[in-house]
């Protein structure tokens, strides 16, 4: 059962680093108008998501192992928590500095996400850490 628990983490961890890594190409193609980094990290995304589905073991291998809620609690950390602290945030700056430079909203997001995801893989390798030590005692 620890083996179906890390491969489910490692697997929420690597969709939650494409999605980070999506909403990056997105502020950066923005930044220099382009939309050649936003059409590279599709074009990646798409590429994996095409291997893990035509490729039989790792079809099978992704199947065996119920990921929903380590899903949901990525998604939570990446996306639920940043959109609204980075609405909340930016409507503070706005208050506060309302005739200085603010920064975008879609920056601000990133960053928080970004710090979501690290929050989240952190907990992940400290309850991995715990779970081993547990094991361990036994």
């Amino acid at each position: 059962m620890q083996n179906v628990r890390r491969y489910a983490d490692i697997i929420a961890s690597l969709e939650g680093l494409m999605w980070l890594s999506l909403a990056w190409s997105i502020s950066l193609s923005v930044h220099i108008g382009s939309t050649e980094p936003t059409l590279a990290i599709l074009l990646v995304i798409g590429a994996l998501v095409v291997f893990s589905w035509a490729h039989r073991p790792l079809r099978y291998l992704l199947h065996r192992y119920h990921i929903r809620k380590r899903r949901t609690d990525m998604w939570i950390h990446i996306l639920a928590l940043p959109l609204l602290l980075a609405m909340f945030f930016h409507i503070m700056l706005a208050a506060l500095l309302s005739s200085a430079w603010l920064p975008p909203k879609m920056l601000l997001f990133n960053i928080l996400a970004s710090a979501g995801w690290a929050t989240y893989v952190m907990t992940l390798f400290i309850k991995f850490v715990i779970h081993g030590l547990k094991a361990k005692t036994k």
